[in-house]
């Protein structure tokens, strides 16, 4: 057997020590702070936090909107699920790519499409008003919950459709018809053989999509502001604009204690989901439709999904260039390079742009170093470190990037204003990302090839140069644009990171959403719709190169 090369354990070691620096260190510094904030252990603070009707408060709301949220994501993404699990038709992989579009969208940009969408001055309520002669607009859902859950329901249906779409599609069809022989009509059929099947995969997704949804911030800070907080916005309100560290401490050791327990639940179904059900190639599942009624199924649910999917993004596109009394222009990207009022303390938005894809290269290049040592350790088999280190590196998939970021504030002194910080921060929550991505391709290389290179005499890297690379690179450009594209559209821990003088494309976003005036959002909408574009293009590619199987996520 071949002995592992001492400088491998040396690159395995690596993100470990990368996760301790820049993920468990500052989450120390959190924790001494709530139960340590003047260098003495007190829970003096701690319970007089507690005893507030505004911690209950916050507390609830975070909770029954993520859990809301989670419902009727399932209630809209499943009827999808099974209409791209079970059949094809033209276009499938072009509009499966459409249903994951919103889920890569930076959450300033799904807020800033929805005001473009409904709000006040949005499509819809032009032509509401137009169509029925009415003074004021007719839909007021800015700073309500209903956008809010509207939002969640956009930005995560595509996890839905591809976790369980995934896993549905790879189910044998024999089950099914096994049970029809034996008499079951369908509905039978549905709930004895097929939803228990799914039950385990829906039941991930459920609370995956809660996970986001409990530390939804952009969104929720946008569209619903500071009337309905969540544990994020108020960790971020108590930090930023009141300075009161203890309680954003607590507030943010609350979180992660909730996320760390939900992540662990997941985890644990996420394995059973994985258990040997004799999957088969999706397209020996899948088949056209062939009676009227499927057909009115497949066409109804797309143009319905993709309507509800698409519409936001779309008003958000138009807008950007019809904004105003001047018809079709282009002034808001023209105002995007212009310091109009002459200030010292201006940064052009276009500097911002070449700020994000700076830090977003720096994040690919130091991700894919990280996630590829990461990928190969938890690919080790029959490894119970393995095992043991596979939801260490999912951890920060469920840490809120506010807390991160606090986290960073208290916990870096003197380097709490440095640049690199942005790019470490980004590089944390795009890592489980790219493990996942690699992780198949990795599972999925027959050892023989490696051990027939190394007797034809081929060094340890020869064997990787020539082996593995070839084999790994779809799987690494899909890692490669997960990572670049989480870094463009990264809002939460950046906005409480980011120097005034080095703003990314969000920040930017945000602080124009922020301003008055028909200029200040007319050239959010610019930025946003610039963003999207990136974010898209990143979506094509990852499906172009994505692998068919079974999602890792």
């Amino acid at each position: 057997m071949r002995r592992t090369h001492p400088l491998l354990y040396l690159l395995y070691l690596l993100p470990l020590l990368f996760l301790a620096a820049f993920y468990f260190y500052p989450l120390l510094a959190i924790f001494r702070i709530s139960f340590a904030p003047e260098g003495r252990w007190t829970l003096t603070g701690i319970a007089e936090t507690v005893q507030r009707p505004l911690f209950w408060q916050v507390l609830w709301f975070t909770t029954w909107q993520a859990a809301a949220s989670a419902g009727l994501t399932l209630v809209a993404g499943l009827p999808l699920a099974y209409i791209f699990a079970r059949y094809e038709f033209p276009g499938k992989p072009l509009l499966r790519a459409l249903t994951t579009l919103p889920f890569v969208m930076p959450t300033v940009v799904v807020a800033t499409a929805f005001t473009a969408l409904v709000g006040p001055s949005g499509l819809l309520n032009i032509w509401l008003q137009a169509l029925f002669d009415l003074p004021r607009p007719p839909l007021r859902l800015l700073g309500t919950v209903w956008i809010i859950l509207l939002a969640h329901v956009f930005y995560n249906v595509g996890v839905v459709v591809r976790l369980v779409g995934s896993f549905w599609a790879h189910l044998n069809p024999h089950l099914e018809e096994a049970a029809a022989v034996l008499g079951a009509d369908p509905a039978r059929r549905w709930w004895t053989v097929t939803f228990p099947l799914l039950v385990p995969s829906t039941v991930a997704a459920g609370l995956l999509v809660f996970l986001f949804c409990f530390t939804s911030f952009g969104v929720v800070l946008i569209l619903g502001g500071l009337r309905y907080a969540t544990l994020e916005v108020e960790i971020y309100r108590q930090a930023v604009s009141l300075f009161n560290l203890p309680v954003a401490a607590f507030l943010s050791l609350v979180q992660i204690l909730l996320t760390f327990a939900i992540m662990a639940l997941y985890t644990r179904i996420q394995r059973r989901a994985s258990l040997p059900l004799e999957f088969r190639p999706a397209q020996g599942v899948a088949r056209a439709p062939r009676q009227r009624g499927e057909w009115l199924l497949v066409s109804g649910g797309l143009v319905a999904g993709l309507a509800f999917l698409l519409a936001p993004l779309l008003a958000l596109a138009w807008r950007s260039f019809t904004l105003g009394d001047q018809g079709f222009t282009l002034q808001y990207y023209r105002e995007l390079a212009v310091n109009r009022y002459g200030s010292a303390f201006f940064v052009p938005p276009m500097t911002a742009v070449g700020n994000s894809l700076l830090v977003a290269a720096g994040v690919v290049v130091l991700g894919l170093f990280l996630g590829t040592a990461s990928a190969y350790l938890l690919a080790r088999p029959r490894s119970r470190l393995a095992a043991l280190l596979d939801p260490v590196f999912l951890l920060p998939l469920g840490t809120s990037a506010v807390t991160l970021g606090f986290g960073y504030i208290v916990a870096m002194g003197p380097w709490r204003a440095s640049l690199w910080l942005v790019p470490m921060a980004h590089t944390l929550i795009a890592a489980p990302f790219v493990v996942r991505a690699l992780l198949p391709a990795l599972r999925g290389l027959d050892p023989r090839l490696r051990e027939a290179a190394a007797v034809l005499g081929a060094s340890p890297a020869r064997v990787w140069w020539t082996v593995d690379v070839p084999l790994l690179r779809s799987a690494a450009i899909v890692a490669a644009v997960f990572a670049f594209t989480i870094s463009l559209g990264e809002f939460g821990a950046t906005l409480l990171l980011s120097r005034p003088d080095f703003p990314t494309m969000p920040v930017v976003i945000y602080r124009a959403l922020g301003q008055p005036g028909l200029l200040n959002y007319g050239k959010a909408l610019a930025m946003s719709t610039l963003l999207m574009a990136v974010a898209a293009a990143g979506i094509v590619v990852i499906e172009r190169f994505r692998l068919d199987a079974v999602s890792e996520l």
